[in-house]
């Protein structure tokens, strides 16, 4: 029996509910401060044992530290079995891409596709939240006037951070957020919608914006540990929709184009190897310099 490629997290909190009996669970990675560098070898070399490759979602929001640990763990294994996958989603966007990649990692694709999946299926996921202030968000380009706003009694944003970003002030209610503002527009292709409450009372997020995004379902999740540092804010609601098929996924990579990796030899999709991250194309020679192009004058004799 085919064992699956392993995927690893870096908290626990990123690992959502499977949906299924047959999505595998995440390996959760501990930081430096929970697993000396010892322990940490042990147990990634254990994963690679059992699973013979491994893909770890590396958060941008991720402390330097443990980024570097997770460098630095691979590095003295000496290996090309690990990928190291950098992720710029907001961090309930980034737990559903997990539980995505859990789902495919059963599949008969290859280490290297499954790695490369990451930042292909990033782009359909629609990320965002609704939040009590925006003035110190720095994720989201944030106007003057927003900024204003935001120190209105009462007010709320909705933000979406991908796959394209928006903000809009929404009108204030005592049961929430009604009205005053463009909803941003969501999916075109069939989701479900995950949310996270913080410390905002509102059930804006179910009953207005799953109505207009047409999701088919709606499921509430503990609120990730990181969301409050990454929206700047701990009034908030986040949310995120998402393919919850796994069949539509499958369909999804498998309609890419598969290349072989010039540096590893690994399968990718996309522009980039999930392991080495060599480019699919080598990069054009230099070019050189004008004075170096000119032919040479023939000396005189």
């Amino acid at each position: 029996m085919r064992v699956p490629t392993a995927i690893a997290v870096t908290s626990a909190d990123l690992m959502l509910p499977a949906p299924d009996r047959h999505t595998p669970a995440a390996a959760v990675l501990a930081p430096p401060h929970e697993l000396d560098l010892e322990g940490a070898l042990a147990q990634t070399a254990a994963l690679l044992e059992r699973h013979g490759h491994l893909v770890v979602l590396v958060p941008t929001w991720l402390p330097a530290s443990e980024a570097r640990r997770l460098h630095t763990v691979r590095a003295i294994l000496e290996t090309d079995r690990i990928a190291l996958v950098d992720i710029d989603l907001p961090p309930l966007a980034t737990a559903l891409l997990v539980r995505q990649l859990r789902q495919l990692s059963v599949c008969d694709f290859s280490p290297g596709v499954l790695a490369s999946a990451a930042r292909l299926l990033a782009h359909y996921i629609y990320a965002g939240a609704l939040l009590g202030t925006v003035a110190k968000l720095d994720r989201v380009p944030v106007g003057l006037k927003a900024h204003a706003k935001s120190w209105a009694p009462n007010a709320q944003f909705a933000v979406l951070a991908n796959p394209a970003p928006y903000l809009v002030k929404l009108g204030s209610g005592s049961g929430g957020a009604h009205g005053g503002g463009a909803l941003p527009a969501g999916p075109d292709f069939a989701t479900h919608l995950t949310f996270a409450r913080g410390q905002l009372a509102s059930d804006w997020v179910v009953s207005e914006l799953a109505p207009a995004w047409k999701v088919q379902g709606v499921m509430e999740n503990p609120l990730p540990a990181d969301s409050a540092a990454w929206w700047a804010t701990p009034k908030l609601v986040e949310f995120a929709a998402a393919i919850p098929d796994p069949a539509v996924l499958y369909q999804l990579v498998a309609s890419v184009r598969r290349d072989e990796c010039r540096w590893c030899g690994l399968e990718l999709i996309g522009d980039r190897c999930g392991f080495c991250a060599a480019p699919l194309t080598a990069p054009p020679p230099p070019t050189a310099p004008a004075a170096q192009l000119r032919p040479r004058s023939r000396s005189r004799l």
